[in-house]
This record gives structure tokens, sequence and C-alpha cells, in this order.
């Protein structure tokens, strides 16, 4: 049996997707100085990469990058981040992934980032595929997609010509 490859998003509509995400985060944070972009190791922080580009570009509000590193085998173990906890307490952070499935990525990451006091916390995704087994959701999202369990969501962020296919 061969599996077909169905374009969801081309180039121009992650484009458009992510300037609307960036909008919404700068909406949400306008009284903000400042907001930590904690993307989730690869594509949620590309995608996080995007949207501080386009935060500079259309607000003052100067946008933090940081890497979440969490073991997607073993969630329970320790998340690693590229800033130190104090570097983000008391601030406005968006955690942000590329596709929430199940939302075990996001509700582990969302535990690591409560274990320090925050001014306002929100997730943001390209992909809400609405299979939740956890209690999180997405603040801010490109698309809401309704699959099976047995289909994948493949999101390329890299290269030239970004895609979301479903598989």
């Amino acid at each position: 049996m061969s599996t077909t490859k169905n374009i969801i998003l081309n180039h121009q509509e992650i484009q458009h997707k992510i300037r609307r995400i960036a909008y919404q985060i700068y909406e949400s944070n306008v009284n903000e100085n400042e907001v930590v972009l904690a993307g989730i190791e690869d594509n949620g922080y590309l995608l996080a990469k995007k949207l501080k580009q386009i935060l500079e570009k259309i607000s003052d509000i100067n946008p933090i990058l940081c890497k979440v590193s969490i073991d997607k085998k073993n969630p329970l173990s320790d998340i690693k981040t590229s800033l130190d906890k104090s570097d983000y307490i008391n601030s406005s952070l968006v955690l942000v992934d590329d596709v929430l499935n199940s939302g075990s990525t996001l509700i582990y990451g969302v535990k690591h980032f409560l274990e320090v006091p925050l001014k306002q916390f929100k997730t943001a995704v390209l992909v809400n595929r609405n299979h939740k087994k956890y209690p999180v959701k997405a603040d801010f999202k490109g698309i809401s997609l309704s699959t099976s369990l047995h289909e994948h969501v493949e999101v390329i962020l890299k290269g030239k010509q970004f895609e979301v296919s479903l598989e």
C-alpha cells in the first residue's frame, strides 16, 4: 500500500499563517516590552525564530528566543532550555511548537515553565490536529486540521520552500 502526500499548506500560506500568529502574539502583549518565544526543538524552534523576525518588524516588543529540548520518547526526563529560569521570571512567554497532536509535548513544556512565576503564558502551534489526550490548547494556531490517528502531518520549515503535508 502506497502512501499519498497531500499538501495542506504551501510556502505562501505558511508565511501568511506565521504572520497572523505574530500579530496575535503582539496584540496579546501590546503593553509588554519583551516576550519570550520558547520554541520546542526542532520545528517549534524554527517557527519561533520566524515569529521573532516578524515581531521585530511589526512591533517595538523585544522578542527573546529560547530553545526548549524535550525528549519526546521520555518526556518526564529533564527539559533543557537555552535560557536560565531566572531569565524569564515574571515574563510573558509563548511556548511554540509546529504540531499539536496529542498534547503530550506541549503539556510537559507547560509543566516545565510553570515552575517559574510568569506574567503571562500562552501556546502557539502551526497545525492543531485535535487529538488531545491532555488538557492543553493552542492559544494561537495557524490551522485546525481534523485527521485520523493513522495519518501523519509533516511540517517542513527549512530551506526555501516551506510545506505542511498529510500522509
